[in-house]
This record gives C-alpha cells, structure tokens and sequence, in this order.
C-alpha cells in the first residue's frame, strides 16, 4: 500500500510517532510516498525529523496555539484570534492537501492530529480513506477516565479531537494500556508508537535530573530548584527560539535544543525525567523504567498526566518540582506489563492499517459488481 502522511508539527510526539509508524509500514512491505507536515511562525521543524524520515516532506501553514505572557500556558484568547485571521491561509492549505492526496497516489492517508486534514475531507471530500492516529483519540473513548479539570476546556479538547478526524475510517487511539474497542466511534486501541532506537537501547540510573519543556517558561522553576541545589546535574531539553544549541549556565545546568538522539540518550541514562506531560516522552520513560514528574501546560497534557498517573508513570505537579520527583523515584517501581504491551504495537498496527484496506477494496468491488 502507498502511504501520505499528516502530521501535526507542535511539539516532538507526533513527529516521532511518524518516524516509527514509516519503519514499520517499510518493514512489513509498503511504502510512504510523501509527508505533509503542518507550520506555524512559533516552531521550528526540529532537525532530527528531517534526518531520519524517509519519504519527502512537504510543509503547509497549519493552526497553531500562542503561548501567554509567561511562555508557559498558551493563550486560549490570542490563539483564536490569531487562527482567525489566518483563515484565508487555511484555506489554501487544505487545498494544497486535497491537492497532494491526488497527485501522490496514495491509497491511504494517515493523520497525525492535524486538524486541516479533518477539515479536508470535510470541504473537498477526496476517495481516499483515512485513519487517524494519536492518544487523544483516547479522549472520545467511551471507557476514558477524565481529570476533574474545567468542563468547557475538556468539551473543547473533545471536540477539536472530533474536528480532526471528520470521516475518518477508523480511529487508533494510542494507549498506556489496553482497552476495549468502542466500535459507536470507530475507536480501536492499540500500543504507544515508540521508536526502535527506544526499544534497542540500554538504560543505566545516572545521577542527573533529565527534562523536556515544550514552552521555555517553565525554565524559571528549573533555576529556582538550581539555586537550592546546585549539586544536583539537570539537563533540560527545549525548543526556545534564537538559542544556541547548548545554552550552558553552569557546570550542573545545561538547557540543550532538541536532539532526538541526544534526548534519548539523555533518557536512557537519567536518575528520573520531568516533561510538560507530552504523551510520547511519557511512554519512552516508562519502557526505560524511569520515574516520571508530569507539568502539564495545557488541557490535553492534563488529560495525559492523569491518565499517565493511573498507569504507575509518575507525579503531577503544577510546577517543576524537582524535589517531589526524587522522593518519588526512591519508591518508584517500573510498569512491566506497559513493555510487553508496546512491544505488541507493530503486529496490532499494521494489522488494522491492511485491514481498513481491505474493507475499502471490498466495498469497492462490491459498487463495482452491483453497477
């Protein structure tokens, strides 16, 4: 089968999970003809994604959300106002994406949370299928367990999940754990995408605090722990514009750009890892064994932290609490059943990837008999 990718490009998780997805369609046999990736003026297409994929990408301007003042939360107000305006952009960007569809000949897409492909298929309604990929598909699973956060933020979050996946054939809800299928919403679980260079690797316990903040903000708790305990090695990863590549303030705090290499091997080798609660450096702790602070900067990561919390990962805190997270990793003891769960990921995905394909020839072939 030919393959185009959608992905959304905040943030690392769904990048990754693109990677890992290409080298298992690779492995069992098809191809990736292209990767459309989504744009906005605040981020950068980090360099590891352009490395390691294989099938040539393709960049469109894509809604994003604006961080506020502190650069830690974004603004839900600048944001709306901002995508507004950018409506015209939109536009020709879903055009561009109905245009790609046809022109690659895939036979499927793959949709990485990118709202415009939901969109797509809403306005332009191209014949190829589609299945969606992600842990918020998780988020309309009629079993999913909610924090108790602001209902309208969780309505949104939910409907804007909906949104992207408008007439999709088939929903791959990426999950700590498994869980049934909700057949009413075209929801099957299946395991964390999570990269080779994971599953190969081998972890070690440093003596060093290892982080990943998707908004620079939070580097201001980081310091604040720095100053009580400068003893304490912390290397921190970031995606903070107009910075060098390793931003040094002194010998035990490092704030690096992200490297996917670098943040693995960073992983593999920490004491315990603080994240902005993203659901795929969640997961990689948790196949390493490493205890996990969770910050969540936004709704949904509120969501992954507490769903997170349940399957045994770690703590959530609403700041940087570095000094909670090592009392949690002297009690901390790794989920095993989570190991054997992703390692069953490639045969459950590729599985219901050939098997919306079939579904579609068969239909297909029955239109065909009956005209």
């Amino acid at each position: 089968m030919k393959f185009l990718f959608i992905v959304q490009g905040e943030g690392r998780g769904h990048l990754t999970q693109a990677i890992t997805l290409e080298e298992m369609l690779l492995r069992n046999g098809h191809e990736v003809v292209e990767v459309l990736v989504g744009k906005s003026s605040s981020r950068t297409l980090p360099g590891f994604f352009n490395r390691s994929i294989h099938a040539p990408v393709k960049r469109f301007i894509s809604p994003n959300f604006l961080p506020a003042a502190d650069s830690k939360r974004p603004s839900l107000k600048k944001s709306v106002f901002y995508n507004l305006r950018k409506i015209p952009e939109y536009f020709r960007s879903m055009c561009y994406i109905n245009q790609r569809i046809k022109e690659t000949g895939a036979e499927i897409v793959i949709n990485f949370y990118e709202l415009l492909t939901g969109l797509t298929y809403a306005f332009f309604r191209p014949a190829v299928p589609y299945v969606c990929i992600g842990h918020q598909y998780l988020f309309l699973h009629r079993d999913f367990e909610f924090p108790k956060k602001n209902f309208a933020q969780l309505w949104m979050l939910r409907f804007f999940t909906r949104m992207t996946a408008i007439r999709a054939s088939k929903k791959l809800a990426l999950s700590f754990r498994t869980m049934e299928q909700d057949d009413v919403h075209r929801i099957v679980v299946v395991p964390p995408l999570i990269r080779q260079e994971v599953t190969s690797i081998q972890p070690e316990e440093g003596n060093y605090i290892h982080g990943y903040m998707v908004n620079s903000g939070f580097s201001d708790s980081v310091e604040k722990f720095h100053i009580c305990h400068p003893e304490i090695p912390l290397k921190f990863f970031w995606d903070k514009a107009d910075t060098e590549e390793v931003t040094k303030v002194d010998e035990t705090l490092r704030f690096y750009q992200i490297d996917d290499i670098k943040f693995l091997n960073g992983m593999a080798g920490c004491r315990a890892y603080a994240s902005t609660a993203g659901f795929e450096s969640i997961c990689e702790a948790m196949y390493l064994g490493k205890p996990v602070l969770m910050v969540p900067a936004h709704i949904e990561q509120d969501c992954n932290a507490y769903d997170a919390m349940r399957a045994g990962a770690g703590i959530i805190s609403d700041s940087f609490d570095l000094e909670s997270l090592l009392r949690f990793a002297g009690r901390y003891t790794p989920n095993r059943n989570f190991t054997s769960w992703v390692r069953s990921c490639e045969r459950r995905i590729i599985f219901e990837l050939e098997e919306t394909m079939n579904v579609v020839t068969d239909e297909m072939y029955m239109v065909e008999s009956f005209v």
